[in-house]
């Protein structure tokens, strides 16, 4: 007895491969935007990992998660629309996007201990690999890089 080839997102990936995987959210202003994104990352890890043969680090699974918490409050407090999470693997990598309706690009602040809040963007910079914010024809998309296989 055939058991099915391993599926993520609806589509069949082969063990080690080097295809792109992917997942979308689209997320509204519902509350609990901000868990269901962290789940979906969660989730999205976990396939990739036990059915894509992809390594994935705890830790990596930790700053993923912290990323996308940070993005997705962000976005949550600035952006006056929907907005749209999409994680992709190539590799070893995963590119965490967002993209929101507000055209506003942010841009991170010195670091200031004394700062309450708007320290988002200077975390997802620190935990990421690579982190990059353009703007859009319907508002920006940002993007940060993390290494699955090893430790921020």
């Amino acid at each position: 007895m055939n058991e099915p080839a391993p599926h993520v997102d609806g589509r069949p990936v082969a063990s080690g491969t080097d295809l792109p995987l992917e997942a979308s959210l689209a997320l509204d202003g519902d509350g609990a935007r901000i868990a269901h994104a962290r789940h979906l990352a969660v989730d999205f890890l976990a396939k990739i990992r036990d059915h894509a043969g992809v390594c994935v680090a705890t830790t990596a699974v930790e700053v993923v998660q912290l990323i996308v918490s940070e993005l997705v409050t962000n976005t949550g407090k600035y952006a006056p629309g929907p907005a749209l999470l999409h994680l992709r693997v190539t590799g070893a990598l995963l590119t965490v996007e967002l993209w929101d309706s507000s055209p506003v690009v942010p841009v991170a602040k010195a670091a200031d201990p004394s700062r309450i809040g708007q320290h988002g963007l200077e975390i997802v910079a620190a935990l990421a690999q690579a982190v990059r914010v353009e703007q859009t024809a319907l508002g920006k998309r940002i993007s940060a890089d993390i290494a699955l296989d090893t430790a921020a």
